[in-house]
């Protein structure tokens, strides 16, 4: 005769309740691998993202007043000229060239580990000379209602614009008799494949002027929206919260 079969010992509720630790077990496993699934498809749209597409940038520095104030954090669109892809110095195609009187970030020639945000006032072949403060581009007076002088008695080394000797448009013997200043230099002509940028705030800005042209390969994209901004100028210990400039968050960057 042969043996009863277990199956026949164990009771409904006994199965009901094997049925539940089975699933409890897959559940928290389950729960787990969809968190970790989530994760790292969030990571990777970020990293994709910020490569690719838009990158945030915080302004540290008055260079830009008043277009983009110390504190401001901007979005900058990086599709617009063509993102570099990663570890192979190649770019995407670009959406556009960058155009006269554009807001670029760009890679520091001086250093390329540190972004400068200036705006964009000469393309390659244009002829660039500035006269008592105004800036005049192929012999045509540039009107800049975004320019502003907030020191006008302090002036740099001329030191800091002898390498602006050998793109003058005068001949050598001219050069040597060359003395600019910050607002009286040129005529110099932008190179291929280069740009001459200058700071909103023409007497506090780190720009073109002093230590050169821009490589395109070191622009990296256009700013197109300030997102949040507030005074850090502030004692407050949390400025960043009680000191935000509201009229400025959302405001497009022109």
């Amino acid at each position: 005769m042969s043996e009863p079969s277990l199956s026949r010992h164990i009771t409904p509720a006994q199965r009901v309740e094997a049925l539940r630790e089975v699933n409890r077990g897959r559940s928290t496993f389950g729960f787990f691998w969809e968190w970790l699934k989530i994760l790292c498809v969030s990571v990777v749209l970020f990293l994709v993202i910020r490569t690719f597409l838009v990158e945030a940038f915080k302004i540290p520095s008055g260079s830009m007043e008043n277009t983009l104030q110390v504190g401001d954090f901007l979005l900058v669109n990086k599709l617009v000229y063509g993102a570099e892809v990663p570890f192979t110095h190649e770019r995407l195609p670009r959406l556009r060239q960058p155009h006269r009187n554009d807001v670029i970030v760009f890679d520091w020639p001086v250093d390329p580990t540190k972004n400068f945000v200036k705006r964009l006032v000469g393309l390659p072949g244009d002829t660039l000379e500035m006269r008592q403060g105004t800036l005049i581009r192929n012999d045509s007076v540039v009107p800049e209602q975004w320019a502003e002088h907030t020191e006008p008695d302090m002036d740099p080394s001329a030191e800091d614009f002898r390498w602006q000797r050998n793109f003058l448009v005068q001949t050598a013997a001219a050069a040597t008799s060359y003395h600019p200043s910050r607002n009286n230099w040129g005529p110099l002509v932008v190179p291929k494949g280069n740009y001459f940028v200058l700071g909103d705030n023409r007497d506090n800005s780190l720009d073109s002027r002093y230590w050169g042209f821009v490589a395109d390969s070191l622009v990296k994209g256009r700013p197109f929206v300030i997102y949040y901004s507030y005074a850090p100028d502030t004692d407050a210990t949390f400025g960043w919260l009680t000191h935000i400039r509201w009229s400025r968050l959302g405001e497009r960057v022109r």
